[in-house]
């Protein structure tokens, strides 16, 4: 009886790995939140220099902006309705299934955003990965099951006719129930905003920064809704209820001037790396290490906010990094007052909280206590990070576990050339080994081995420096793809 091989993962599995695997099996649930928030990030920080353009031309080119301009200010709605969404279901696409899920990702959008009246950003983030792990499931149950030579037809009609069903299921049932979602969360949020209990939100904002779950509570709820305020209003307060740097400012001040000596001692670099760089996560140790100047988080919040209600101030985009030079290149004419005001407030409050804090509970210095809680954030913070590796990227040791076939487009020659090899593995019972077909621009990061055509192989090189290239001449069979067969047996 043939002996089968299994190279997914043999003799590189270290300890670390196995309990790394294990976390990621049975994450708590504040994991599976942030690894959530993690995803929504990835989906929107690559876009972002899209919002900060929207940002600046509707600043500029409104009725009310610094220089308007009613030809150029036509762009602003298309912009917001047909671009930043579908880039934003790209993204997400790619991010689950690659180039394809991409595809699919767009073809769903354009469903929803015409089946829509609101910009399409949370129905975006939905429908991208949605629509990349249709195709995934659909790739995946076809895999080895496709003749050689019908690979590029089988991989166009798949797309066509999934991306037809998704763009209608889309048009009629996601956009409106997104839609509808949306007017529920927005009426929430205004009937806080007519009462005056808009600063309330501080109370759920900041404890769940400090638990790094900011990335959900931003791109997920607040920069959605705040994009469809500023198409209306030309800026949203939305963007700073949970990005404003002063509470943060505040907090590390105080640690600067009554902490003990070892936060006095970082401190300081931390306040220019949080404020100017706008990297938050650098007070969250200092929250955690003392948990109860949380309360000095939650009063500056609210007092920025309240002056940021005062004065009716807003931004005209997602302020990311939340740093304060991100604050004042998105302040619209005429908010440079109250914008500057509301965090001035927000790190006077903080300061003053964190202050009493310090003084009353004064300890001895202990750079253990210190070090523990930043080895308590960065733990937090990974913890989100390997739930989502492992979701997207399952785990690969073996320094052949995958084999990338590329080509120009990566839907024609390598497309079967990868077929067949697969098919030349099964015949030898070799299990484990994961082979796929790519432009090959677009050969993943993980990939051990690429192989290309010869007269792409200084392309292939130049694309991918660090790995491993095999020339071939004939996809079906050649003296190069036979040793790299051998090679594998060998292993």
């Amino acid at each position: 009886m043939t002996e089968k091989r299994n190279y997914q993962a043999k003799d590189g599995l270290s300890m670390a790995n196995v309990t790394n695997v294990a976390h990621a099996k049975s994450p708590s649930t504040r994991a599976r939140i942030q690894a959530f928030g993690g995803f929504l990030t990835n989906m929107v920080l690559p876009n972002i220099g899209a919002f900060i353009a929207w940002g600046i031309l509707t600043a500029l080119f409104i009725p009310t902006g610094w220089i308007p301009n009613e030809n150029l200010a036509k762009i602003v709605s298309p912009a917001i309705t047909y671009l930043l969404p579908l880039l934003l279901a790209i993204t997400g696409g790619r991010m689950v299934a690659g180039q394809r899920g991409a595809v699919m990702g767009a073809i769903g959008a354009i469903g929803l955003i015409v089946g829509s009246e609101i910009p399409m950003f949370l129905g975006a983030m939905i429908i991208g990965p949605l629509g990349g792990w249709v195709i995934k499931k659909f790739d995946k149950m076809l895999e080895n099951k496709v003749p050689a030579g019908f690979e590029m037809i089988v991989n166009n009609f798949s797309i066509g006719i999934l991306g037809f069903f998704l763009m209608v299921f889309s048009f009629y049932f996601i956009g409106p129930v997104i839609e509808s979602a949306n007017n529920f969360v927005t009426s929430a949020i205004r009937a806080l905003v007519d009462t005056g209990f808009l600063p309330l939100l501080s109370l759920i904002n900041e404890p769940a920064k400090v638990l790094f779950l900011n990335n959900v509570i931003d791109q997920g709820i607040y920069y959605p809704l705040g994009m469809q305020e500023t198409l209306n209003a030309g800026k949203s307060i939305y963007f700073m209820v949970a990005s404003n740097p002063g509470p943060g400012l505040g907090l590390l001040l105080a640690y600067t001037l009554f902490g003990n000596k070892i936060a006095r001692r970082t401190a300081p670099g931390a306040i220019i790396i949080h404020f100017f760089g706008g990297i938050h996560e650098l007070y969250f140790p200092y929250v955690l290490m003392k948990p109860v100047t949380i309360l000095a988080m939650i009063a500056g919040g609210m007092s920025g906010i309240t002056i940021f209600r005062l004065f009716d101030v807003g931004l005209v985009a997602g302020p990311s990094p939340g740093s304060i030079f991100a604050y004042l290149a998105l302040t619209p004419k005429g908010n440079f007052i109250g914008i500057i005001l509301g965090v001035a407030v927000a790190t006077a409050v903080s300061f003053i909280v964190t202050s009493i804090i310090l003084k009353l509970s004064k300890q001895p210095d202990n750079e253990e206590e210190f070090t523990a809680s930043v080895e308590k954030a960065q733990t937090m913070k990974a913890e989100g990070k390997q739930v989502m590796q492992a979701s997207i990227h399952p785990l690969h040791s073996d320094k052949l576990a995958k084999v990338s076939f590329a080509c120009d487009a990566g839907a024609g020659s390598s497309a079967l050339g990868a077929t067949t090899f697969r098919k030349r593995l099964q015949k030898k019972a070799i299990e484990g080994i994961e082979v796929k077909h790519f432009r090959i621009e677009d050969v993943p990061k993980d990939t051990d081995v690429i192989v290309v055509h010869k007269d792409l192989s200084d392309r292939a090189r130049l694309a991918h420096p660090d790995k491993r290239v095999i020339t071939i001449e004939n996809y079906l069979d050649d003296p190069n793809l036979a040793q790299l067969l051998n090679e594998i047996e060998k292993r």
